[in-house]
Parts: structure tokens; C-alpha cells; sequence
């Protein structure tokens, strides 16, 4: 397939690819990038793909790629590395976090609201948010972990239908 074949083909693929990037990226501006790199990169290392084989798989492999390492690129950027000695900047965080009054009240509200749930949904959401697992709450109350699952989701709805404002 000579150069001018293989562009032909890969822009006959940009309609699929920037759906696929959308897909991927769920922004218009991102998605336009990655699709950008991804032409990029196969225009760049065409001598890579391996002729009757499928270039639009080749493609969307670039792409996901592509994506996937952006991804742990940013991640990577965001990541705070505490190198002092007492890990100042990690303490910092959580000693600079004072209560207000108003969180004060809706911690104790949120607090009432489920204590006043019956022992049947408390026990098993407060589980639950302590960390156990279905499995571990079903075993442990000896119900069958649907039950579990269903009280919990109850407990939700009847939290949500009582701290409306906390929406």
C-alpha cells in the first residue's frame, strides 16, 4: 500500500475515530485532540502496520493507547509527593479542617436521621459504611445478601427522603 493509499485510508477512518474519542474522552476538545495524536502517530510509525491487516483495529489500538497514557500522565502530574520529614504536607490537610457550625448540625442531623432507622435497615447501612462488604454483612446477620443489598438501598431512599436539604 503506497503513502498516499495509506493516508486515503486512515482519514476514511476519522468519522469512527472521533466517536470513538468522544467515547473515550466525553469532551469535545479532548476528544479532538486524542484524535489528532492517534493520526498523528499512524501517519508517523505506518512502517508498523503489517499490510492486510485490519487498519482500523490498528487505528482504535493507537487510540486507546494514546488515551490510556494521558490518562496516567495527569494522574502522575496530580500526585503530591510528600519528601519532608515529618510529612508536613500530608498532616496539613487534615489539621487545617476545623468544623463549622453548620457542618456541625448537619453531621448530628445526618447522625439522628439514621438512628432514627429501624434496627432492620440501621444495622446492615451502618455496616455498610463502616467498610463490610455484602457478603461479610449478609454472614454476619445470617440473611441472604439480596436481602442485605435491598435493605440498604431502602435505607438510602428512606436517608434521602428525610435530609432533603442535603441534596
Amino acid at each position: 500500500m503506497s503513502t498516499l493509499e495509506f493516508n486515503n485510508a486512515v482519514i476514511g477512518f476519522r468519522q469512527a475515530l472521533e466517536y470513538f474519542a468522544l467515547s473515550l474522552t466525553k469532551d469535545e476538545e479532548d476528544a479532538h485532540d486524542l484524535l489528532q495524536d492517534t493520526m498523528l502517530k499512524a501517519i508517523k510509525y505506518r512502517d508498523k502496520f503489517a499490510e492486510k491487516t485490519n487498519l482500523k483495529a490498528w487505528l482504535y489500538t493507537i487510540m486507546k493507547n494514546t488515551f490510556i497514557n494521558n490518562y496516567r500522565r495527569k494522574v502522575k502530574a496530580n500526585t503530591i509527593i510528600d519528601q519532608t520529614t515529618d510529612l508536613y504536607y500530608i498532616n496539613v490537610a487534615d489539621g487545617n479542617k476545623t468544623p463549622t457550625p453548620v457542618s456541625q448540625y448537619q453531621h448530628q442531623e445526618a447522625k439522628q436521621a439514621v438512628a432514627n432507622l429501624s434496627d432492620e435497615y440501621r444495622i446492615p447501612f451502618e455496616m455498610h459504611f463502616t467498610g463490610f462488604k455484602y457478603k461479610e454483612i449478609a454472614d454476619e446477620l445470617n440473611l441472604p445478601i439480596g436481602t442485605v443489598k435491598s435493605r440498604i438501598f431502602l435505607a438510602r431512599q428512606k436517608l434521602m427522603d428525610t435530609l432533603k436539604d442535603f441534596r
